[in-house]
């Protein structure tokens, strides 16, 4: 059963790393999955924050922070070390089909902390542009967002599928539990 999922996500890594393979993609998707690209839009989300709840803010912030923080550790710390699985760019069976985009690493691959933590910012955002701008498409373009990151770690050789699939579930579980915590301390908050 693992040799054949292991096998399945070898050639599906292959589709995206090699049948996908062109020159936009080549230039787009390394600024795509880098973390600096989205600086603009983590500022924009706390001016929108502290336009919204003023200094109640901060509660929204700590709660973003810490779903990073426990998405990254989680996935980094704990999960990677079990598995120890390396990444296609690491794998010596690979190494005549890498093409290089980006600095590989030296970190395990399953489970994607990328995956993780955009898919656990995913939650947090659709959540809070729906909640205070009532626009439902927030849900499509933040999961696009996640999602699309997550095709990046794939593509440029860093992840096989099934690291970014298993880190946006549990990306998406860690987001879900903190949107609740967030919305009992809001709740709390608020009522005083």
């Amino acid at each position: 059963m693992i040799e054949a999922l292991t096998a399945f996500d070898i050639q599906f890594f292959k589709w995206i790393h090699l049948g996908l393979a062109n020159d936009v993609f080549d230039y787009v998707l390394p600024i795509i999955r880098n973390k600096y690209t989205w600086i603009p839009l983590y500022l924009l989300f706390v001016f929108f924050i502290f336009k919204k709840y003023r200094w109640k803010g901060v509660i929204l912030l700590i709660i973003a922070g810490l779903s990073v923080t426990i998405a990254d550790q989680v996935s980094a710390s704990v999960i990677k070390p079990m598995f120890e699985r390396l990444r296609p760019c690491n794998n010596p069976d690979l190494s005549s089909i890498i093409r290089p985009l980006v600095d590989c690493g030296s970190g395990y691959s399953f489970l994607s902390s990328h995956a993780t933590n955009h898919t656990a910012l995913a939650v947090l955002f659709t959540w809070f542009f729906n909640a205070n701008f009532n626009y439902k498409k927030f849900h499509f373009i933040f999961y696009s967002w996640a999602a699309l990151i997550c095709l990046a770690q794939v593509y440029v050789g860093v992840h096989y599928p099934l690291d970014v699939i298993s880190g946006a579930i549990l990306g998406f579980i860690i987001g879900k539990l903190m949107l609740m915590l967030q919305t009992k301390l809001l709740i709390r908050f608020t009522s005083n």
